[in-house]
């Protein structure tokens, strides 16, 4: 049943201008947390930028993403007396819903919210967030469920049971990476033996290519250059595994101890690519370089239980990494600064908490708290310098601000709102 009441291809996109027209996937255009547009003011009032509208919505870790006129996100809801993962769409210039598109049972998630633990209190819900794409949104539901949505009234173009079909095994606290779609192509890792990673067909929902065995994690995948050669990362219990996009051969691996859980996509700046995981693993880097015919991937240096990136992915701007660099330090984690080349971080400034960053086109970070606060800061690595900040919103926000037109969208557990930069 479904209540009734453009996403351009993934890559490497260059230029930038003030307006844009979305923020179609999970952390961007192009999926590494870069806007394409740059900030219209870099200050606001104390109470914050001015608010075009606020709206309540039900629990969920999920992100907006914007395109047209409609604002995406995941809920939990109760449908017909059962709770619910429901996929919905909002006016994004009004907040109003306008429709809701129910997906599959809701499962426990594993304790956010409800673990007693200080600070983790106040609500769980789904982690995955929507990708939208001409006439359709694409979402993989915490149950490993992948969907096509009609993006005029959310009714499935197509579905599949990723679990039934290719043998899914699930993780605790469910599924959390999104999709990624280059072209019409997408991918997840989200199989078993021989098709952990699998590459579909965006329009019919078909199967262009399967192959590996890689247990899957939270972390969803990236799409880049890296030495000149386009490939799809993944961030699986095994490590990073860079596969070619149309066929899903092998170009490197990194082995990457998981424990418990993996969560921030991997991040690349020229030939290095970054990862990092909570649960006393730390970071490390590799330094990709030709092999031959081929790639191989060196590792540079490596931070055991040290610039831990528990779920919040950092940016990178001209080799420095800008991101929340903590483990379970609710309210207070520090956003930090993080040289991507040595490991070695510039500096660090407490208050922030497991919240989420992105990067405008003119080099400012936009920061949402986990307490629900906007904050603008200075991509510098010399020091922090802190431009403006607001509490906005209420509730725990475990999600990542969009930008778009000179908007800011966010979320938190229990509201969602749209904030103009551009209007004092």
């Amino acid at each position: 049943m479904h209540l009734k009441n453009t996403f351009f291809a993934l890559g490497l996109l260059a230029g930038s201008s003030l307006l844009a027209d979305s923020w179609p996937a999970y952390r961007g255009p192009s999926g590494d947390g870069v806007s394409t547009e740059k900030l219209p003011t870099t200050t606001f009032p104390s109470d914050g930028p001015a608010a075009v509208w606020k709206t309540e919505v039900e629990h969920g870790f999920s992100s907006f993403t914007v395109a047209g006129n409609k604002a995406l996100t995941l809920v939990t809801r109760d449908v017909d007396g059962n709770d619910m993962e429901v996929c919905i769409a909002l006016d994004a210039n009004t907040g109003k819903e306008i429709w809701a598109a129910p997906l599959w049972i809701a499962n426990k998630w594993g304790g956010g919210g409800k673990s007693g633990e200080k600070g983790n209190d106040g609500g769980d819900g789904p982690r995955s967030t929507p990708v939208i794409d001409g006439d359709h949104a694409y979402v993989l539901d915490a149950n490993l469920r992948l969907y096509a949505l009609s993006m005029e009234d959310g009714e499935p173009a197509w579905q599949i049971d990723l679990n039934k079909k290719f043998g899914a095994k699930n993780i605790k606290w469910q599924n959390a990476a999104s999709p990624l779609i280059d072209g019409d192509h997408l991918y997840v890792a989200a199989g078993g033996k021989g098709q952990s990673l699998i590459c579909f067909n965006k329009k019919e929902g078909s199967v262009i290519w399967k192959a590996e065995d890689d247990a899957i994690t939270h972390a969803t995948p990236i799409i880049g250059e890296v030495q000149g050669v386009k490939q799809v990362i993944f961030f699986t219990q095994e490590g990073l595994v860079a596969v070619t996009p149309d066929a899903g051969d092998v170009l490197w691996r990194y082995e990457f101890p998981f424990k418990v859980s993996t969560a921030a996509s991997p991040v690349i700046f020229e030939d290095i690519v970054y990862c990092s995981a909570g649960y006393g693993v730390g970071a490390g880097a590799v330094k990709v370089e030709k092999d031959g015919s081929g790639l191989k991937a060196t590792e540079i240096w490596r931070t055991e239980n040290d610039n831990i990136n528990h779920w919040s992915t950092p940016v990178v701007k001209d080799g420095f990494l800008y991101g929340m660099f903590s483990f379970k330090e609710y309210g207070k984690g520090p956003l930090a600064c993080v040289d991507i080349r040595t490991g070695k971080m510039k500096w660090k400034e407490a208050g922030f908490g497991p919240g989420n960053v992105i990067l405008s086109a003119d080099g400012e970070l936009v920061i949402l708290s986990d307490k629900g606060e906007i904050v603008l800061v200075d991509a510098n690595p010399d020091s922090y310098k802190e431009l403006a900040r607001a509490d906005v919103l209420s509730g725990k926000c475990w999600s990542t601000p969009s930008l778009t037109d000179g908007k800011i969208y966010a979320r938190s557990t229990t509201e969602g709102g749209c904030f103009d930069l551009a209007k004092k």
